[in-house]
């Protein structure tokens, strides 16, 4: 499916992702699902007992693009590829969320402190009746940091609403000696993965 103002909903409110899609020069509208408990959640981010990373950072994508697609449907908005994406952090074999508090967040970094860690990005697209998906992943080496470090990191707003307790793009770039995968990946969307999934529903940026 062509469209000729080459336009996409993104179901998702992170900036990082609006951010890098609109690097690349795609338009896209919000179509945005509720995650706030006291209103409702639309699609559940828990985790299944024994669920490995991979199969639960593709799930929560291929959930949240359902939901979108549906809603288009149900609202009659103009029929338009719907792109989900959801990242996870793991560490020996566990998955490692969103911190609640800076207990939580502090821990979380204290693990990922001079070790390599995975980044998991999947990217689904929902646009007729096909449905594509791609799980990117990325190797990252944190250095060593010092307990000053992390208590000063866990005082700003970063790592709250992030997987793993932080983000590459900003003050944690300083903790990160290597990594060994796709930068736009870690931080939320793989662009170049992406690219090749919208090409697939006719958008394409160039």
């Amino acid at each position: 499916m062509k469209q000729p103002d080459k336009k996409i909903y993104l179901a998702s409110k992170s900036p990082r992702r609006r951010e890098l899609l609109r690097q690349v020069g795609i338009d896209f509208d919000i179509l945005s699902l509720r995650s706030d408990p006291a209103r409702g959640i639309d699609v559940s981010e828990d985790t299944f007992a024994g669920e490995p990373a991979m199969d639960y950072v593709a799930r929560v994508a291929r959930e949240k693009g359902a939901f979108a697609w549906n809603v288009l449907h149900m609202r009659r908005m103009p029929l338009r590829p719907v792109l989900s994406a959801d990242t996870t952090v793991t560490i020996d074999g566990e998955i490692l969320g969103k911190p609640a508090d800076p207990k939580e967040a502090h821990a979380m970094l204290e693990r990922l402190s001079g070790r390599t860690h995975q980044v998991l990005t999947s990217v689904a697209l929902h646009y007729t009746d096909v449905f594509e998906q791609v799980t990117q992943v990325s190797n990252v080496r944190f250095a060593q940091l010092t307990p000053a470090a992390i208590r000063a990191y866990c005082a700003t707003p970063e790592p709250y609403d992030k997987a793993g307790a932080y983000g590459i793009q900003g003050l944690a770039a300083l903790f990160i000696e290597h990594i060994e995968g796709s930068h736009s990946g870690i931080m939320g969307l793989p662009v170049f993965e992406t690219a090749q999934l919208l090409q697939k529903a006719g958008v394409s940026a160039l």
